[in-house]
């Protein structure tokens, strides 16, 4: 059983993402009527950017440290306006976030709605979840250029790969498998970086050991990705690395039916910080305060901090509220409209 009041870091940031934040937090409140939960609003994201010329400062990390759990919206301005480029919100923010959070570990579950329609034709029953590593790979910053700009410039960056980084991550993944249908598939490629490739390998073996109830295979990334395509049913969860498991779970958003309905979690596994929860769909600022935007994947995401918070039967409440919700929708409804269609859905269970 979870605590009985949870303290809430939320950064709606930008575009649509105060809107469906707000339905988020409201759903969470009517799923969790007995705990006591407290909010606090962090300016952040490309418009606090533009406007004060601050990313993320100490202070406000250390303040939003104190929390339990971090919401996040959407961030991220006009892609055509100059001050952004080069991704310096998304690196200033929110992998600042995750690395000095340790969020080691970023859930992506995929399930295809009967209600949404997939691009492929036979799509199967898609409902897989993948455990991506967070903190290490290619996204440390370990790397560098060499006489930029000229004929011969020299640009690199190095993977990073631990032991520790990576057995938490397998941990995770065999844990939710074993909460799930017992099978687990390990995507790298191995046959071409053979020295990650054979670490990962050899601490899925070993884990492996303590789950012999969970069946275990591997399949390079470009096999993973065909089959994402061709049969992406067969898969339950996929543990993989931060630059592959970027790409494919991507991929699994457009073939699960587009990312209205992607949520996601960045973990941190022992607690030490708090954990994030945000849907994968970006800030939309064309369609911000026209009331368009589905607050179903930041509402789902919201499922996914109740799940980690303790409260697991709370979750699936609001899973099942979204199901309905989108079994029924008809027409349009407004972004205020499907949170409280989702809340008096809660209310029936």
């Amino acid at each position: 059983m979870g605590q009985s009041a949870l303290s809430i870091a939320v950064i709606g940031g930008d575009g649509i993402g105060p809107e469906v934040t707000a339905e988020a937090l409201k759903v969470l409140r009517a799923a969790l009527p007995d705990v006591e939960l407290t909010t606090r609003e962090f300016s952040l994201g490309a418009q606090h950017y533009l406007e004060t010329g601050e990313i993320l400062s100490d202070e406000t990390m250390a303040d939003i440290a104190k929390h339990d759990a971090i919401v996040l919206g959407a961030v991220g301005g006009d892609p055509s306006d100059k001050r952004l480029a080069g991704g310096i919100i998304e690196r200033g923010l929110l992998l600042k976030l995750r690395f000095a959070f340790d969020h080691a570990v970023n859930l992506r579950p995929t399930k295809l709605h009967p209600a949404v329609k997939s691009p492929l034709e036979h799509p199967g029953d898609i409902d897989f979840v993948v455990v991506r590593e967070g903190t290490e790979g290619p996204y440390v910053g370990n790397g560098g250029v060499l006489k930029q700009g000229t004929g011969s410039e020299i640009a690199n960056e190095l993977s990073v790969n631990t032991a520790v980084g990576v057995e938490r991550v397998v941990r995770k993944a065999f844990e939710i498998a074993a909460q799930r249908r017992n099978k687990l598939t390990l995507v790298h490629k191995k046959n071409v970086l053979v020295h990650a490739g054979a670490l990962w390998q050899r601490i899925t073996d070993a884990v492996a050991a303590e789950y012999p109830q969970v069946e275990v295979d591997y399949l390079h990334v470009d096999a993973a990705t065909i089959f994402f395509v061709t049969d992406p049913a067969r898969f339950d969860v996929i543990v993989t690395d931060n630059l592959f498991g970027d790409i494919l779970t991507d991929l699994a958003g457009a073939v699960g039916g587009g990312i209205g309905l992607a949520a996601s979690a960045n973990l941190n596994v022992d607690g030490t910080y708090p954990s994030m929860y945000e849907p994968v769909h970006g800030s939309a600022p064309d369609i911000a305060g026209t009331g368009k935007a589905d607050p179903s994947a930041a509402i789902l995401s919201i499922a996914l901090l109740a799940e980690h918070q303790g409260f697991p039967e709370a979750a699936q409440r609001i899973r099942n509220a979204v199901d309905t919700e989108v079994t029924d929708r008809t027409g349009s409804r407004t972004t205020t409209e499907i949170g409280d269609a989702v809340v008096a859905l809660l209310a029936e269970q």
